[in-house]
């Protein structure tokens, strides 16, 4: 009988799905690397009226937070953002600059599958990439064979990240 549970507790753990919440780069790193040492103070965009609207579209629901912190130095802003890909959340962070995305790396993925995402074959792809008027990206992204709700997560924050550079820049201009 012990022989039964023991072998049965051991098929248990090797069946168990992979450990999640693999930290790849600190968000402090990320800004240290996205500022050239030294990020600038943080801000905050509040998600309000219009803003919340294009959040909303762009995600394809409800942005999870109210308020959304960044980091700008002149035309250059830093994001780090989190989205659902299956179940848990994957967090990313998107430095903007003149509209157009300057760098994507993925800092935390907990899912258990799709973390392919955070190989720069696939990051690159979304260097010098825009935004259209209608919140698509201006150039298409290659997905990802077995992983396309990472996929679909990471170029969901993409471009939220855009609509949210592009709003702070409009209300930042003089």
């Amino acid at each position: 009988m012990r022989t039964c549970l023991a072998l049965f507790g051991f098929a248990l753990i090797l069946l168990a799905p992979p450990a999640r919440g693999e930290v790849y780069l600190t968000p402090e790193k990320f800004l240290s690397e996205s500022f050239a040492g030294a990020a600038p103070p943080p801000k905050i965009v509040w998600l309000t009226g219009t803003l919340a609207q294009q959040a909303e579209a762009v995600l394809g629901h409800k942005a999870a937070a109210l308020r959304i912190r960044y980091w700008a130095d002149g035309a250059r802003s830093a994001w780090i953002l989190d989205e659902t890909g299956k179940t848990e959340a994957i967090t990313a962070g998107f430095v903007i600059e003149d509209q157009k995305i300057a760098r994507v790396q993925v800092l935390e993925f907990r899912e258990s599958r799709g973390s392919e995402v955070r190989h720069e074959f696939f990051t690159n792809q979304f260097i010098g990439i825009g935004l259209q008027e209608d919140f698509r990206l201006s150039e298409a992204v290659d997905g990802i064979s077995g992983a396309t709700l990472s996929v679909r997560a990471v170029e969901n924050m993409a471009k939220l990240a855009l609509v949210l550079a592009r709003h702070v820049a409009a209300v930042d201009a003089p």
